[in-house]
């Protein structure tokens, strides 16, 4: 097989959870351009919808939404049950989903703490059992963990201790996995991205105020990265491209955790 070849996703089934808007929606549209079928899962179904039929259209290859909470734990097996009735079959799981806020320590509630670590930890933790009982029978599969530098460094001048915990958590997550699944033929690896303009980011950006100068000050490329230059990082790792990779994290940072 050519090294072109080991890149594509033909007949794969790929599940990408937050993937209706901002870094998922946009590596999604990468794994379906690369020829994977995909499952947008998302907990705005509308969003997922519109985005599974313009993969649909655009790529040619079969792609479906599903509306889920991926901290219920019913919902995430329900989801999975009907992926393998649609394609019988999973290849591919990217945690995706994830939230955040600017609150120091002292001024968030127990709820807002616990939601987040819900959110962007503990829902791979559900997701990646659900899937992992299907990958574990087939010998193969891969699983991708959307992380964030802020799970390695402390951001700056903003708060977000919770986030910064949780991402970090999901790269020890992805890291142990990685080691308990291997002899599956499972491999688990983590993006780890910078400062994204994303959906998520957008009013900082459009305020472009000192917080975001000071982003962009502490980036030696002096700039936010976009959600399409994390596409072909996702192709490679979804694909036999990366057959030796396993619980690594990569980061897509512009440099910032380089220095």
């Amino acid at each position: 097989m050519s090294i072109m070849e080991r890149f594509k996703l033909t007949n794969k089934v790929a599940i990408m959870t937050g993937g209706a808007s901002g870094l998922g929606k946009a590596m999604a549209d990468a794994l379906s351009e690369a020829g994977a079928k995909l499952v947008i899962a998302d907990l705005n179904g509308e969003a997922a919808d519109r985005v599974a039929k313009d993969l649909e259209e655009r790529h040619g290859v079969p792609a479906i939404s599903v509306e889920v909470n991926v901290t219920n734990e019913k919902q995430v097996e329900a989801m999975v049950d009907k992926v393998i009735k649609t394609f019988g079959q999973i290849d591919i799981l990217f945690n995706n989903a994830g939230i955040g806020s600017h609150e120091k320590v002292e001024n968030m509630t127990y709820e807002t703490w616990k939601k987040q670590l819900d959110v962007n930890l503990n829902s791979m933790f559900l997701v990646s059992n659900a899937v992992g009982k299907y990958m574990r029978a087939q010998n193969r599969g891969v699983i991708i963990n959307t992380s964030s530098m802020s799970g390695i460094i402390v951001n700056t001048p903003q708060p977000q201790a919770a986030y910064n915990t949780s991402k970090a958590g999901v790269i020890m997550f992805t890291k142990s996995l990685a080691i308990e699944w291997a002899e599956h033929g499972i491999r688990v690896n983590t993006i780890a991205p910078g400062y994204m303009k994303t959906d998520l980011t957008r009013e900082y950006y459009e305020d472009n105020g000192d917080k975001v100068k000071k982003w962009n000050e502490l980036t030696p490329m002096k700039r936010p990265g976009t959600p399409d230059e994390l596409g072909g990082l996702a192709i490679y790792l979804a694909s036999d491209a990366s057959s030796f990779v396993t619980g690594s994290v990569f980061t897509v940072d512009g440099g910032y955790t380089a220095q």
